[in-house]
């Protein structure tokens, strides 16, 4: 490329359309009323203007077949034009072989060619052919600018753009929507210097001052966007709607309702434009904005699939879902967007059956619609919707129907669905991993992985593919997400690692902050919660209750109780309420959840059923009885706050109300399978604890028979930066000898120390080959310490998650293993976590 191109300012296709005029005059006879007969140019740009580019291909190919040499430059921009149309690279770059000769003295046919391969994405042919081009007009240099912005290539855009010594307007506005492509301080201080280079001359004309306006919006310059504005004195429709746009991408949607009121004759787009920043600011006032701006007789003229799109999209999101039928239902021509923004909005007002039901009325669906599909789906996970969603992805699954975005929902939706197992091998066969489709994955993994006993490790082994990733710099959802997997693991070493390498304007993102302090209390690690909560510049209802459910799980119920009283009452809600009642379920501050609860107006279950909770692990159940009764007299019966009276009676060993509890939970639930499967175990544990093994082994059985599965007990420990799992009696581990060693050395010190090992937390009958030691020895948890000194035989801080509730034996064994090894033993289970301390105690004081 030249360093700098020289346009020539000469229209050729007025030059030629004016040799035409010239010639049909010099033809024409003073029979003037003969018919004339229509040459195959007429006849093709007629067949162009029907759309039926093909035929205007093939009748090009008979007149090439004719006479190839003396083809009229009509002839041959009507045949680059059908074969732009259809994209057909063959026969166009065939077209460029046979004009070769024509084009160093034509160069409307070098713009044609150029347009046809940018069109077609041969950007590197496009550029060949502007490189040898002696006469680079500055249509030429427009078609090359244009296309480089159309196939996402802006920097090229504004490098041809420098090299121009007389660009025109249209070279201008064109370097203007280059720049908006690519904002920076840099294409910004271009456009300043194109702006201020130009500001007085023809080139700044509205088609370019609206494309400056649009670029200086979007590098977020409001003021030089309001100032070239406002010295316009006559302003047309684009630059109101530059300006309305860019008021809704900088967030400032009230600003674009306020300008729309200066317009006196507002068009489609500038309606189109109130309706999207209306949908911005979903309230009373903006639904009666909407309905009163539509309701305008002139208004109701432009009635088009974009005005009418936005209208339903901001009716929905309003809340208007009658008048947003309404409207669709009026609508003469429901196109695809119309029914997009319809089942959009079903979706987002939580009805996917109406999604659902609309997109098996739509006989051709593009991507969007598919998309939405799968998010309605997502949103009704059942067997109905998986079947769906199965049978959608066969139809579509070879076709462009399936982009990224809507494979990224379809992974999302599976997962819903529970079909964790097809997610992964849609996930695993996909050929381009957006960094979405990982987002998909990583948060069924959290939230949805557990059906399959998938480990939070799998998200953060998805985090350590794409933290390299350049978008992942700037992405503070898949940071997000790999703090709530660090949250569930709770390994504080793996923690600290997530955090190093978030950068420090995402850390001091709300919502980033907030799964901190969780993920920080999670992890045993209350002090660096509390360095987050003090840093926060301004502390909303989710941190406060994130601190306060940190103290709860750590045993520092007092700490949470105070920090509750500083709660403003504006902030304090329903999980403020549950986090503090949690807390205190706890810490057995009985007293306190008392007043607590009683100074809550509106109670909500998640309120009984905490308040409950504390009663039961008090061991006061006839009030825990009594309030469960005072709850079911205006409400359905609470599966959650049964079980809450049934674990504490089993931990108790209450035999008696163990029994009726369960009897009434097989009344009054039989629907949740999963809840009475839980209940079930707990009585057979019971049965099994209590002695009475042939009992506990009769309801196994029958619970087996039935299909039901317990829920196998599972740790994870951190030894060296890798996570290691463990089930009870795991031999899986490649030094498993080693750790069975270390296991038998731990036990003989336990003896030595006076442990006694109890039985009644077997719950099974023992194998010949078994004792109550090996069998209790054999414990995940008991497990995963071995390896940690097995790893690291002087270690000092051993850290490990358990799924389930430590059972009474282990957490005895860990307490004096702790003070024998001289070492600290951080276990978080089901329920809190214990900090167990060499001098012996855990932080729980045995209240667990």
């Amino acid at each position: 490329m030249l360093n700098k191109v020289v346009c020539v300012n000469f229209n050729f296709n007025t030059l030629f359309i004016l040799r035409q005029q010239i010639s049909c005059l010099s033809s024409s006879s003073t029979f003037s009323s003969q018919p004339r007969t229509i040459g195959p140019g007429q006849q093709m740009r007629i067949l162009y203007e029907k759309k039926q580019f093909e035929q205007t291909i093939e009748l090009f190919e008979t007149e090439m077949k004719k006479n190839k040499k003396h083809l009229s430059s009509l002839i041959i921009d009507q045949a680059l034009k059908a074969c732009t149309q259809v994209r057909d690279l063959r026969r166009g770059h065939g077209i460029h072989q046979l004009v070769q000769h024509r084009l160093p003295a034509d160069s409307s046919l070098v713009r044609s060619l150029i347009h046809f391969y940018m069109q077609c994405h041969d950007v590197q042919s496009a550029e060949s052919l502007f490189n040898v081009s002696t006469h680079k007009t500055v249509y030429i240099c427009g078609a090359m600018m244009k296309g480089y912005i159309e196939n996402e290539k802006p920097e090229k855009a504004v490098e041809l753009f420098e090299q121009i010594k007389h660009p025109d307007a249209v070279l201008v506005t064109l370097f203007f929507k280059a720049c908006a492509q690519v904002p920076s301080e840099h294409s910004l201080n271009l456009v300043k210097k194109i702006w201020g280079k130009y500001r007085d001359t023809s080139l700044l004309n509205s088609h370019a001052l609206t494309s400056l306006i649009n670029v200086l919006m979007k590098h977020g310059d409001l003021e030089s966007a309001e100032t070239v504005f406002n010295q316009q004195s006559s302003k047309g429709p684009s630059m109101y709607g530059a300006m309305m746009k860019g008021f809704i991408q900088n967030g400032m949607s009230q600003r674009a309702i306020d300008l729309f009121q200066q317009v006196k004759n507002p068009n489609e787009i500038l309606v189109s434009l109130l309706f999207n920043a209306c949908a911005r600011l979903p309230s009373e006032q903006s639904l009666n904005l909407v309905k009163n701006t539509w309701e305008q007789p002139r208004i109701k003229s432009l009635r088009n699939d974009n005005v009418l799109t936005s209208l339903i999209d901001a009716l929905m999101k309003c809340g208007d879902i009658k008048s947003a039928e309404v409207a669709f239902d009026e609508s003469s021509s429901k196109s695809i967007y119309i029914q997009g923004a319809m089942m959009s909005g079903y979706i987002r007002n939580q009805m996917p059956e109406k999604a659902i039901d609309l997109f098996e009325q739509i006989k051709n669906p593009n991507e969007v619609i598919v998309t939405l599909l799968f998010n309605a789906c997502a949103q009704l996970p059942s067997e109905g919707s998986l079947s769906l969603i199965k049978s959608v992805w066969k139809k579509y699954q070879n076709t462009r129907l399936l982009d990224d975005q809507a494979l990224t929902a379809l992974i999302d939706a599976l997962m819903r669905c529970g079909d964790v197992n097809q997610a992964e091998t849609i996930f695993d066969q996909s050929a381009n991993k957006v960094l979405h489709m990982y987002g998909a994955m990583m948060k069924g993994y959290i939230h949805f992985g557990y059906l399959l006993n998938r480990t939070p490790n799998k998200t953060l082994r998805l985090y350590h593919q794409i933290k390299n990733m350049k978008t992942t710099q700037s992405n503070f959802i898949i940071y997000l997400l790999a703090i709530n997997a660090s949250s569930q693991i709770a390994m504080a070493a793996e923690c600290q690692s997530i955090v190093d390498e978030i950068p420090q304007h995402i850390l001091l993102n709300t919502q980033i902050s907030n799964s901190l302090i969780d993920m920080w209390g999670k992890a045993g690690c209350v002090q660096e919660a509390e360095k987050v909560f003090a840093n926060l510049s301004s502390v909303d209802q989710v941190a406060y209750a994130s601190m306060i459910h940190a103290y709860g799980i750590n045993g520092m119920g007092t700490k949470a109780v105070e920090l509750f009283h500083q709660v403003p009452q504006s902030l304090v809600v329903e999980s403020t309420h549950v986090c503090v009642l949690n807390a205190c379920s706890h810490a057995g501050l009985v007293d306190q959840a008392r007043a607590i609860f009683t100074s809550i107006k509106d109670k909500t279950e998640k309120h009984y059923a905490t308040m409950i909770d504390c009663l039961s692990r008090g061991s006061l159940f006839d009030e825990a009885q009594q309030l469960i009764h005072q709850y079911e007299l205006n409400h359905p019966p609470s599966s959650v706050m049964y079980m809450s009276l049934l674990s504490a009676a089993r931990n108790r060993r209450n035999k008696q109300l163990v029994e009726d509890i369960y009897q009434r939970m097989k009344e009054l639930f039989s629907h949740l399978s999963d809840r009475l499967t839980s209940a079930t175990v707990l009585l057979a544990n019971l049965h099994g604890s209590s002695g009475d093994v042939d009992k506990a082994s009769s309801i196994r059985y029958e619970l087996s028979r039935s299909g039901a599965k317990k829920k196998p007990g599972l740790s994870w420990t951190a030894v060296n930066g890798q996570l290691f799992q463990f089930h009870a009696h795991d031999r899986s581990h490649p030094r498993s000898a080693e750790i069975y060693v270390e296991l038998d050395r731990i036990s003989r010190e336990l003896i030595e120390h006076g442990h006694e090992y109890d039985s009644s937390w077997i719950t099974r009958p023992l194998a010949e080959d078994e004792t109550i030691e090996s069998v209790l020895c054999g414990h995940s948890e008991k497990l995963a310490i071995a390896w940690n000194f097995v790893a690291n035989p002087k270690t000092t801080f051993i850290q490990i998650t358990k799924n389930l509730r430590v059972c009474g034996d282990c957490h005895q064994a860990t307490t004096l293993i702790a003070a024998i090894r001289r070492c600290q033993i951080v276990v978080r289970d089901a329920n809190r976590i214990h900090h167990f301390h060499p001098d012996g105690h855990c932080s729980c004081n045995d209240y667990f």
